[in-house]
C-alpha cells in the first residue's frame, strides 16, 4: 500500500471564489487553504510489442478541515502528473458538510454502487474509527470524532465516493427547520 502524500497547495491557487457542487459559496476571505492527500496510486500495464507500457492513476482527497471537502481521480503516465490532475478535479467538485463542533449532526447512510457506509456520530475523544480511505475524507473534511462501518465492497475508489455521498446527504438544524417551517430542537447527547 502506498504511503499517503500530504502537501498544502498555494494561496494563490486557490480560487477567490468558488461554487461548489452543491450551490455553496465560499468567498477567499472565509476560506482557509486547502490541503491534499493521495488515497491511493492505481497501476495499468499496456502489453505492446516491445514489452509493458505502464500508466498510472491516482485518487485525491482536497479539504481545509473546517467543513469543505472533494475528491479526484487524475490518470497520466507519470504519478506526479496523475496526481496534479487529480488534485485539479478535486477542486472542481467541493462540497460543503454541516458539522456540530467536532463531528456530524446525525447518524446516515453513504452509497455508490456495491459499496455502503454508515458514518455515526461519536462523543468527544472518540477519534476517527475509520479505514484509510473513509479516513482521508473524513479529516479533511474536519470531522474529528466519528465511528463508520463498511458493508460490500472495500474498493478504494468505491469507498471514498460512498463516504462522500453519506457526508453531502447530512442536514444542519437549520437546514431541518427551514424545510419543515417549524423549529426544531437538537437532542443533547454529550
Amino acid at each position: 500500500m502506498v504511503n499517503p502524500v500530504r502537501s498544502k497547495t498555494s494561496k494563490r491557487s486557490v480560487a477567490p471564489l468558488v461554487r461548489t457542487s452543491n450551490g455553496v459559496k465560499i468567498s477567499g476571505q472565509e476560506e482557509q487553504p486547502l490541503e491534499d492527500t493521495v488515497v491511493k496510486v492505481f497501476r495499468c500495464a499496456k502489453v505492446v510489442k516491445g514489452g509493458r507500457r505502464f500508466s498510472f492513476a491516482a485518487l485525491v482527497v482536497i479539504g481545509d478541515r473546517a467543513g469543505t471537502v472533494g475528491i479526484g481521480y487524475g490518470k497520466a503516465n507519470e504519478v506526479p502528473l496523475a496526481v496534479e490532475k487529480g488534485i485539479k478535479d478535486a477542486k472542481k467538485s467541493l462540497h460543503k458538510i454541516p458539522l456540530v463542533g467536532r463531528t456530524i449532526p446525525h447518524k446516515i447512510n453513504g452509497k455508490y454502487r456495491a459499496t455502503k457506509i454508515t458514518l455515526v456520530p461519536a462523543s468527544p475523544g472518540t477519534g476517527v474509527i475509520a479505514g484509510s480511505s473513509a479516513r482521508a475524507v473524513l479529516e479533511y473534511a474536519g470531522v474529528q470524532d466519528i465511528l463508520t462501518k463498511v458493508y460490500g465492497s472495500t474498493s478504494a475508489k468505491n469507498v471514498v465516493k460512498a463516504t462522500l455521498d453519506g457526508l453531502v446527504r447530512l442536514h444542519s438544524k437549520e437546514m431541518v427547520e427551514s424545510l419543515r417551517g417549524v423549529e426544531v430542537e437538537a437532542i443533547k447527547r454529550w
